[in-house]
């Protein structure tokens, strides 16, 4: 095979001593000697060191424990959404992300970049040493291109404004060689045709199996045509968009990529050996990290905080259909056990507090009159919910139709999630305890799993987007899809002459989906929520995120243009190299 030298300024274990997050700065206690790559084994070392840094505890600034990349990553892109709940403020880096007061100076902000660009400069050091026309180093040289088109992904989509807004904003340094010294922020446009050159080349090189067999920690061609379609969905690029998964897909029935319904409740606990899963950061036993895990926000099970809880939106969104494996399979109430019967008022049922942090009265203790009719008492007032039909014949389930609760208090419509009684979080505030397990269980640990990075539950949806976008009823084709693996019955499926009531918790009274689009949104939010796309997903779509539900963050509306849905650039960063700062910071 044809080899060059290739200076590892990187290196498994020993590269992850660092002191500063300058791109071309390399501090004097990380492995510096020049090692010459004679064959394909050296390649493999590198890219097997390049997934590990994205799980491993990094030094940054003083900071180790907890402190690595998956765990930032996913905390960065789902916290500041409107699935998620901090139940009390924290003093750990997370709170700011879901404050939107994060500042250059943060762990989770510096090591995100810092690891980010150390994967793209050891993805350039493979792909500047392998010779592509040797068949031995195609997939090598394959996954190469993917980490670089993911990383740069990753930087972009966090650090810069989403392509919908404009090609030619600041993006992030694009860095494809490994001598390049220019620091300088290439444009949103200039990063992501990369991104799309890196991701093609890379679907080209690799063949449909992993090179670790079974193990979706190593990326294969259809990873990458799966990535690729989320980047031209983000391009609204729709037709390419159709095309990639279309190509990843390859006459294949789309049905036939997912996990199981019989097993979908298992899956993220298995994910690492899913057929479904397209690349997940993959985790062993030994990379248990306990209280510092992704899961220990969202689980207390043994050590785990369980203070990051599913939103009431979020659960309203999943009570239309109560069966859902997702909601089912994945959301874990902590009941208190007896027979009381609650009420949890689920969008503004009060004025907020001054400091807007969380609803006066979140929780009631129903009366039941036999029949299903519930009330509550207070202060001498009797409030009767009122129930509301919103899907379902009496066909779908012998229990019947599906209905809604809504209560009219201090003059507002309130739409109430009723729900045996629910231990309450212990952090001085009366918001119910609701876990989540996507990130839990893998070989029994509740703190353990492989982080998905993209499957084919989000590919399929990648599809149904684009068509949305087109007007093409197509969608709700591959939305049936997923819907239909959910357990969603079939009076739940859409068609169009069919697309039935939904419920907004902003504006609870029931209507009929008016647009492609908003049926998609939905069932993105159900299917991929906690995964790290419903940040982008409204933004990019030029949406607003209604944060007016019970928790730590602010009552408000973030509108789309707010400066601070990009993070900061790093302090050690931009004080060093001298690129530009993000506007707000």
């Amino acid at each position: 095979m044809k080899t060059k030298a290739l200076y590892l300024t990187v290196a498994l274990g020993a590269m992850l001593g660092f002191s500063s997050c300058n791109l071309d700065t390399f501090p004097s206690d990380e492995l510096q000697s020049e090692v010459l790559l004679q064959d394909v084994k050296g390649a493999e070392y590198i890219m097997n060191g390049c997934y590990a840094v994205l799980k491993d505890e990094v030094d940054f600034l003083g900071y180790a424990s907890g402190n690595c990349y998956v765990r930032h990553y996913f905390q960065l892109a789902e916290f500041p959404a409107d699935n998620t709940c901090l139940c009390a403020a924290t003093t750990d880096a997370l709170n700011d992300a879901a404050l939107y007061t994060c500042n250059d100076g943060l762990k989770n902000v510096g090591t995100i970049w810092m690891v980010g660009y150390k994967a793209i400069y050891m993805a350039n050091s493979v792909i500047e040493v392998l010779d592509e026309t040797n068949a031995e180093n195609k997939q090598l040289l394959g996954e190469a291109y993917f980490m670089r088109g993911l990383m740069h992904l990753h930087m972009v989509t966090l650090f810069a404004k989403p392509y919908s807004m404009g090609r030619d904003n600041m993006g992030v340094p694009l860095k494809t060689s490994t001598t390049s010294e220019t620091q300088v922020r290439n444009s949103v446009g200039e990063v992501y045709d990369q991104i799309v050159a890196d991701l093609r080349k890379a679907a080209d090189l690799m063949s449909s199996k992993p090179r670790v067999a079974g193990n979706a920690g190593y990326p294969c061609k259809e990873a990458a045509l799966g990535v690729l379609s989320r980047v031209y969905l983000y391009m609204e690029d729709y037709d390419n968009c159709i095309a990639a998964v279309d190509e990843a897909l390859n006459g294949a029935a789309p049905e036939s990529k997912l996990e199981p319904a019989a097993t979908f409740a298992d899956y993220f606990k298995n994910a690492k050996e899913s057929n479904e899963t397209l690349f997940c950061i993959a985790h062993e036993t030994t990379d248990d990290r306990g209280q510092s895990s992704i899961g220990s926000m969202y689980l207390k099970d043994g050590i785990g905080w369980g203070e990051i809880f599913p939103s009431n939106p979020l659960i309203y969104l999943y009570q239309r259909y109560p069966m859902d494996i997702r909601y089912t399979g994945f959301i874990k109430p902590n009941y208190k056990g007896g027979t009381r019967i609650c009420g949890y008022f689920v969008n503004p049922a009060t004025i907020p507090n001054p400091e807007g942090t969380e609803c006066h009265r979140p929780v009631a203790v129903l009366t039941d009159d036999g029949a299903g009719n519930y009330s509550f008492k207070e202060d001498g007032v009797t409030y009767n919910l009122e129930k509301r039909k919103i899907n379902g014949d009496g066909k779908a389930d012998p229990s019947g139709e599906y209905y809604e609760y809504h209560v009219n208090y201090g003059g507002t419509d309130c739409a109430v999630l009723v729900s045996p009684e629910i231990k309450l979080n212990e952090k001085g505030t009366s918001y119910p305890s609701i876990y989540m397990t996507k990130f839990s269980y893998q070989d029994g640990n509740p703190m353990l799993s492989s982080p998905v990075l993209c499957r084919w539950g989000e590919v399929i949806l990648n599809r149904a987007e684009a068509y949305a976008h087109k007007g093409d009823m197509k969608a709700l084709d591959d939305v049936n899809v997923i819907r239909k693996r959910a357990g969603i019955p079939d009076d739940g499926l859409f068609s169009a002459s069919n697309m039935h009531g939904y419920v907004d918790a902003t504006d609870p009274e029931i209507g009929t989906y008016t647009a492609l689009e908003k049926i998609v949104y939905d069932e993105r939010r159900l299917e991929l929520c906690f995964e790290g796309h419903r940040m982008f997903d409204v933004y990019r779509n030029k949406l607003n995120m209604d944060r007016r539900f019970p928790g730590a963050q602010q009552w408000k509306i973030v509108p789309y243009t707010e400066p601070h849905i990009q993070y900061p650039i790093p302090n050690c960063e931009w004080t060093v190299s001298g690129i530009q700062q993000n506007p707000g910071y």
